[in-house]
């Protein structure tokens, strides 16, 4: 049976193709056609997953949105509240191409007319869905929390085997997602999915502004109340743009937020303290409010597993502290836990909601987008003029990691690409976390982005007891841990300003070259640790063997190593900008 999952006319468009049960593919269309967070109908995707199986065998498309999910609530809402009559047009407009969605997928040729069954999955469930279905758990609490989705920020079920049964949720106007966004664009990062940002800010504050959050967001026993007052959304309505492009946003927050906390923070402005305060107070109370829901649903559920998806489960601060604030023993977060994952989620609900079929698929690693063969790979270099050479695979490992030992910035481009916002080891820059100056060459020369937002470490999971306090495994970078203080010295580079790091912990089984790539760095610095930042430069992450070869060009990365391939920066140094080592910068 083969399903086609889709997440579109929404942020992080994507696709998802399962065959005979398990995953073969996923990818974003922003990967593809090379714009951020890009919403739409997700046409490259969706035939790029349908390049790992004959198209004629599709047999169901599921769609991770139902407009007619709790549509009477939203007629009563709109009658009461005219002045939001305007902005609803377009997301009427939006809803009706979710909803003839059959006939824009026959007009790209995705399917045929007639060729297959069409389901509409409601947002959160299919975020449910993708957490536990994918998750290797037969039981657990499983839970889904963002902004907004079919008219719902939050959803919390039971997973059982192949079903779900949801217990709860939380509706429109309120939302602790819309808590967070509202104080993300409030501190000057209006663009979507910006809420990262003010998570890494959030570490260089103290949260003196707790106590007059409680004004604003209030949760208990499953409850989240906002106060109203401070927002927008429920009244007027928030201008959205989903249509074929990225999405625009515009501010939920009102005026009184400015006469709270002082006036809002223009995007050019600098961050100064009460900006940092703000930020990490709005985490303070963002985790309050996560901790007092997920306790809420262990007393309902008595499981100690627990499966999270949806926006806020990408807040890994909050995340790294489950163990600490609740009774959840084991966790699992799939890597795509954003909007994208709904197109997984949508085709595993269908799967076993709907069609009633077993599980037998376990998302244990990301790499689920495109690979390009060893000749592609050799073509692009060639065309690029590029000095290479190419090595065995013992040679390949050692040779890099003498490169990033020696403090060079190295592009990893390697198999098939991974699904989710983080790079987890196919498509990283790599660098050495020993070298307490990286953090600042990688912002300002490399990435070009703020100089308060923290880099990542991957570690060898048999290594991470050694360097953290917490040695569960992460395997998808979406939990930040406290490193041992005797330990933050040997890898100032990687740890955050609060004494963390959003840690990847690399299995053999799931990456072997990249494992090995670890453990041989490890044998030469003894530091088994490398920081892993997404490839890329103000974009979405590198897709493709050109897109790679574009970026190492024109930033002061040292080494590409595609494949069995390694490239060197002097090749291209009469065409881009002067080069300078790393190491000596840092020194």
């Amino acid at each position: 049976m083969n399903i086609l999952g889709l997440n579109a006319y929404h942020g992080d468009a994507s696709a998802a193709l399962l065959t005979g049960g398990g995953l073969v593919a996923a990818i974003e269309e922003e990967r593809l056609n090379r714009i951020k967070h890009w919403a739409g109908l997700p046409v490259l995707a969706a035939q790029t997953c349908l390049q790992y199986s004959d198209p004629r065998e599709l047999q169901h498309v599921a769609i991770s949105r139902d407009p007619q999910a709790h549509v009477w609530r939203k007629l009563v809402r709109a009658a009461a509240h005219p002045r939001s009559w305007g902005r609803a047009v377009s997301r009427a407009q939006n809803a009706v191409r979710a909803t003839c969605i059959g006939s824009a997928l026959e007009q790209a040729r995705i399917i045929c007319p007639g060729q297959v069954s069409i389901h509409h999955v409601e947002h959160h469930r299919a975020h449910l869905a993708s957490a536990f279905f994918a998750s290797p758990f037969e039981e657990a609490a499983v839970v889904s929390i963002d902004g907004f989705g079919d008219y719902t920020s939050a959803m919390w079920a039971i997973g059982r085997g192949a079903r779900l049964e949801v217990l709860g949720s939380v509706p429109f106007p309120h939302s602790l997602g819309l808590f967070y966004t509202a104080f993300t664009q409030f501190l000057g990062f209006p663009k979507y999915g910006d809420e990262y940002k003010m998570m890494g800010l959030a570490a260089y504050g103290q949260p003196r502004f707790r106590r007059q959050m409680t004004d604003i967001i209030r949760c208990h026993d499953g409850h989240v109340r906002l106060n109203l007052e401070y927002f927008t959304h429920h009244n007027r309505g928030v201008e959205m743009t989903w249509n074929n492009g990225a999405p625009v946003v515009s501010p939920v927050y009102s005026s009184k937020f400015a006469a709270a906390f002082g006036p809002p923070r223009d995007r050019r402005d600098e961050i100064d303290q009460r900006h940092a305060d703000l930020a990490a107070s709005a985490q303070a109370t963002l985790e309050d409010c996560y901790f007092d829901l997920l306790n809420h649903i262990y007393r309902q559920t008595h499981v100690e597993k627990i499966c999270l998806a949806g926006g806020v489960a990408l807040n890994c601060a909050a995340n790294g502290r489950i163990f600490e604030k609740t009774p959840f023993r084991d966790i699992y977060i799939q890597p795509a836990a954003n909007d994208a994952g709904t197109s997984l989620g949508a085709a595993l609900y269908v799967q076993h909601q709907i069609l009633r079929q077993p599980r037998s698929f376990v998302m244990r690693h990301a790499y689920y987008g495109p690979e390009w063969s060893d000749n592609h790979l050799r073509g692009e270099l060639a065309r690029s003029g590029v000095t290479y050479q190419q090595f065995d695979d013992d040679t390949l490992v050692n040779e890099t990691a003498r490169a990033l030992a020696s403090g060079k910035i190295v592009g990893w481009f390697q198999g098939r690409m991974e699904f989710g916002p983080r790079a987890l080891g196919n498509r990283s820059i790599l660098a050495d976390p020993r070298l307490a100056g990286m953090k600042d060459i990688l912002n300002r020369r490399i990435k070009h982005r703020e100089p308060f937002r923290p880099f990542c470490p991957s570690v060898l999971a048999e290594a991470a007891g050694e360097y953290f306090e917490n040695s569960a495994v992460s395997p998808f970078m979406v939990q930040a841990y406290r490193v041992k203080p005797d330990q933050r010295s040997r890898i100032p580079a990687a740890v955050h300003a609060d004494g963390t790091a959003r840690l990847q912990t690399v299995e053999r089984e799931s990456n072997p070259r990249f494992w090995k790539l670890l453990k041989v760095f490890g044998e030469i610095t003894g530091v088994p640790v490398l920081i892993n930042t997404s490839f890329n430069e103000n974009e979405p992450i590198v897709a493709a063997p050109r897109e790679a070869i574009d970026c190492f060009a024109r930033t002061y990365m040292d080494v590409l190593v595609m494949g069995p391939f390694v490239a060197d920066k002097r090749s291209l140094v009469p065409l881009q900008v002067p080069q300078m080592s790393a190491a000596a910068i840092c020194r």
